[in-house]
């Protein structure tokens, strides 16, 4: 009896009972990168994808960041602050190019593409619809790996730089519909708003997406009347619930818009059409019946805008008059207060870069987290934008498949 119960409580048959070995999760290897910000080339492109600030955070966490000198001048952040906080200043632009990671806020061009170097990684905006095939194509040749941070989506499936630079947009818009209609830039001499007894300014907004809410919430803030016009339905409800008071509000019936554009002091167009033109909502006859001295600022102009009588203008001649209506069509309205937009950008590009270096590199991270999967279009010259792929007429592959048989 005792050999048998000695034998129920041995090792052998009761193992859990012995001490075990102690299982620790294996320690994941960090990568160190090497991170190069070019100068802007682009005309009036005034921002920089880092701060210094984020390149100092960076620094302190093992990775190398090296800078053109004069990137960040646009945006007031001078080269010493950057050498101050560790970054390298270079002169040209063949030493960024030498870089693991090349981080943009335009699209390269041609000169800045001759100088990549093969498994680079670009990060920049993509404007698809100005890329012609050739471009693609040069991209591809380098075996390059290219994501466009305006499609990259944070963890509850949103595009973060999209919302910020469309929160600097709709804001600015109405700072600078205010201006316009000033004496001092020889508007009608109203101010945008109203004060006891004086009417208030109208403001028309088309479109209620991001840039349209913040448009409107600037707009609301100075006291101004406002009305809201978009297709959906769900997006004018959300609108409403997140503006937390009641503004006119009502979908695109040309008939019902025509007559509130009559009586409007401001029209900010907002619409957004992902990965094609603007629908041009408003005609030129619509915009001669509007007042004499009334404000258009068209934030859609980089799709084409959605006024008939828009055309593209810059920061050096940014309004021209039609129908005495007073038309800002500038593209890059962020690129008005760049500090503010450099800030914004660097707050989403930096953590990404830094998880990327926790999680071993750029491989690993695409494959681990799928917002920023979502941002490839270029994965080692492979074509993986169907968008793309369809409207140039190149084959492409899925990157989720790609990531399955990395």
């Amino acid at each position: 009896m005792e050999r048998s119960k000695s034998s129920l409580l041995s090792s052998s048959a009761f193992p859990e009972l012995m001490p075990q070995e102690e299982t620790l999760e294996v320690a994941r290897k960090k990568s160190s990168l090497f991170i190069g910000i070019p100068k802007e080339t682009s005309i009036q492109e005034n921002r920089v994808t880092l701060v210094p600030e984020s390149v100092r955070v960076l620094i302190n966490n093992g990775h190398k960041v090296v800078i053109q000198r004069g990137a960040g001048d646009a945006s007031n952040f001078d080269d010493n602050q950057y050498s101050e906080a560790g970054g390298e200043i270079v002169e040209g632009p063949e030493d960024v190019y030498k870089a693991d990671i090349i981080m943009k806020v335009e699209p390269l061009i041609p000169e800045e593409i001759a100088l990549l170097q093969r498994k680079q990684t670009v990060i920049s905006a993509l404007q698809i619809s100005i890329h012609p095939k050739d471009y693609i194509k040069k991209l591809i040749a380098k075996k390059v790996s290219g994501i466009a941070f305006d499609t990259i989506q944070d963890q509850h499936e949103k595009f973060p730089v999209i919302q910020s630079m469309g929160e600097i947009a709709g804001n600015t818009s109405i700072l600078i519909a205010a201006e316009l209609l000033s004496n001092a830039n020889n508007g009608k001499g109203l101010m945008l708003g109203g004060i006891a007894g004086v009417p208030a300014t109208e403001v028309v907004i088309l479109g209620a997406g991001n840039v349209g809410e913040f448009a409107a919430r600037a707009a609301l803030g100075l006291g101004a009347t406002v009305k809201v016009f978009d297709n959906s339905l769900y997006k004018l409800r959300r609108l409403q619930n997140d503006l937390g008071t009641r503004v006119f509000t009502c979908v695109m019936q040309p008939e019902v818009l025509a007559i509130k554009l009559k009586t409007a002091d401001v029209v900010i167009g907002a619409i957004r059409a992902p990965g094609k033109a603007t629908p041009c909502v408003v005609t030129e006859n619509m915009v001669q019946d509007m007042k004499d001295g009334s404000v258009i600022v068209d934030v859609s102009i980089d799709q084409g805008g959605c006024f008939e009588t828009s055309k593209v203008t810059d920061h050096n001649k940014p309004t021209y008059t039609i129908h005495g209506v007073i038309h800002y069509c500038v593209p890059n309205i962020s690129s008005r207060v760049a500090r503010t937009a450099s800030y914004a950008l660097s707050n989403i590009f930096a953590p990404i870069l830094l998880q990327i270096g926790e999680r071993g590199g750029i491989d690993v991270a695409l494959r681990e987290n799928k917002g920023l999967r979502n941002g490839v279009y270029l994965y080692n010259g492979i074509l993986t934008s169907k968008m793309l792929g369809d409207s140039l007429n190149l084959p492409y592959k899925d990157i989720n498949l790609l990531m399955a048989a990395f």
